[in-house]
C-alpha cells in the first residue's frame, strides 16, 4: 500500500498537465517493448516497433525493464509537452543524479559496458542518450502520437469536469479503481508498503497512454518532486501509424441523417456513451454503435474506455465539420435508424 499524506496546501497545489508527458510515454512505452505480457490492443504497435526501431536505440531496453526500477531521471520533474524538451532536460541531467540513479539501477540488474560512462555524468554519454531518445521518440511514438495525446487528452478533460463538479475529493476519489480518499491520505494499491509525505510540495498527477500496471505508480526516490502517474483510458481501437483510417471510402460512409444526427448528439454531449446516443435519438443501441464506429473510423470522433462504458467525443476535425455551432434543431429530434 502506497500511503500518500496531504497537507492543506498540499490539496491546492495538485497539478495536472496539458496533455502527453512525452518523457513518461517514452519510459512506459519500452516497458512494454521489453515485456511478454501486454494488452491485445498494443501487440501490433509492439511487433512493428520491435523490427522497425534502430539499433542505436536498444540500449533504452537495458535503463527501462519492464519489471523493478528504471532510473527516476528518465522522468523529469518538470514535466512537458514537447519531446525535444524532455530529451534536453534528461541529456542534462546532473552527474550526482545520474550516478545515484544508475547505482540503484545496478543493484537490480547487470549494466552494460557503457553505463559506466553515463554513470559518471561524461558529457559525451549524456549527448548520446538524449539523441537515442530523440530516435526513439521518432520511430516508435511519433506515428502515433495523435492517438495518443487523443486518449490523454480526453482523460485530463473528464478530469477536470470531475474537479469541477465535486473539487479535489471527487478528482483524488475517481484517479483509478485501486485508489481510495481517506483524508489527509491517499491510499493506493501498491506492491510495496510505503508512505509519500508530500510536505507542501504538491503533487503531479500524470494520465499516461503506454502505464500499463494494475495500479498508478511513483518515483523511487521521495525527495523528487511527488508525481503519481496511473492509466489513461485508453480507445477502442489499435495504436496505427498516423492515428486510424481517414480515407475517403470512410468519410463516404458518412452520408445519411441517422449519422449526422448521431455526430450533432455526441457534440452536445461531449462525451456521450452509446445508451445516451440511443435514448436521445430514438433508435437501438446496435444501430448507435455502428453509427459512432463509422465517425470513429472517419476520424470525427474518439472513442475511450472509462471503467466498462465507452464514451465518445469529437475530434477536432469533427468540430471543425459541424463548423463549431449548434446543431440544428431537426437533427436533434427522433429519428428513424
Amino acid at each position: 500500500m502506497l500511503r500518500i499524506h496531504f497537507s492543506t496546501e498540499d490539496l491546492g497545489r495538485i497539478r495536472l498537465p496539458t496533455g502527453p508527458d512525452p518523457a513518461w510515454e517514452t519510459l512506459l512505452s519500452l516497458h512494454v517493448l521489453g515485456s511478454r505480457d501486454i494488452d491485445a490492443e498494443l501487440h501490433e504497435w509492439r511487433k512493428r516497433v520491435r523490427t522497425t526501431v534502430e539499433v542505436v536505440s536498444r540500449p533504452l531496453l537495458h535503463l527501462a525493464p519492464p519489471h523493478g526500477y528504471s532510473p527516476d531521471f528518465l522522468t523529469p520533474a518538470e514535466g512537458t509537452s514537447d519531446p525535444e524538451a524532455a530529451a534536453d532536460t534528461i541529456s542534462s541531467t546532473s552527474a550526482a543524479r545520474l550516478r545515484t540513479d544508475m547505482t540503484e539501477l545496478g543493484q537490480q540488474q547487470k549494466l552494460p559496458s557503457w553505463a559506466g560512462a553515463l554513470a559518471s555524468g561524461r558529457p559525451d554519454a549524456r549527448r548520446g542518450l538524449g539523441t537515442i531518445l530523440r530516435r526513439y521518440h521518432h520511430r516508435a511514438l511519433s506515428p502515433y502520437w495523435t492517438q495518443i495525446s487523443a486518449a490523454v487528452d480526453a482523460e485530463l478533460a473528464l478530469r477536470a469536469k470531475t474537479f469541477l463538479a465535486g473539487g479535489v475529493e471527487r478528482l483524488l476519489t475517481g484517479l483509478h479503481p485501486s485508489v481510495h480518499w481517506r483524508a489527509p491520505v491517499l491510499q493506493v494499491a501498491y506492491p510495496h508498503d510505503r508512505d509519500l509525505y508530500l510536505m507542501g510540495r504538491g503533487l503531479r498527477i500524470v494520465p499516461s497512454y503506454f502505464c500499463r500496471s494494475t495500479t498508478p505508480i511513483t518515483l523511487r526516490d521521495a525527495s523528487l518532486p511527488p508525481v503519481l502517474v496511473y492509466p489513461a483510458n485508453r480507445g477502442v481501437t489499435p495504436l496505427q501509424p498516423g492515428g486510424g483510417a481517414t480515407g475517403a471510402k470512410a468519410l463516404d460512409r458518412l452520408l445519411g441523417r441517422t449519422r449526422a444526427a448521431t455526430l450533432f448528439a455526441i457534440a452536445e454531449s461531449h462525451h456521450a456513451t452509446g445508451s445516451e446516443i440511443a435514448r436521445r435519438l430514438s433508435i437501438s443501441p446496435a444501430s448507435a454503435s455502428e453509427h459512432a464506429t463509422v465517425l470513429r473510423d472517419a476520424g470525427l470522433i474518439r472513442s475511450l474506455r472509462v471503467r466498462n462504458t465507452i464514451r465518445h467525443s469529437l475530434t477536432p476535425l469533427g468540430g471543425q465539420l459541424l463548423g463549431g455551432g449548434a446543431a440544428p434543431p431537426a437533427l436533434l429530434e427522433p429519428v428513424a435508424p
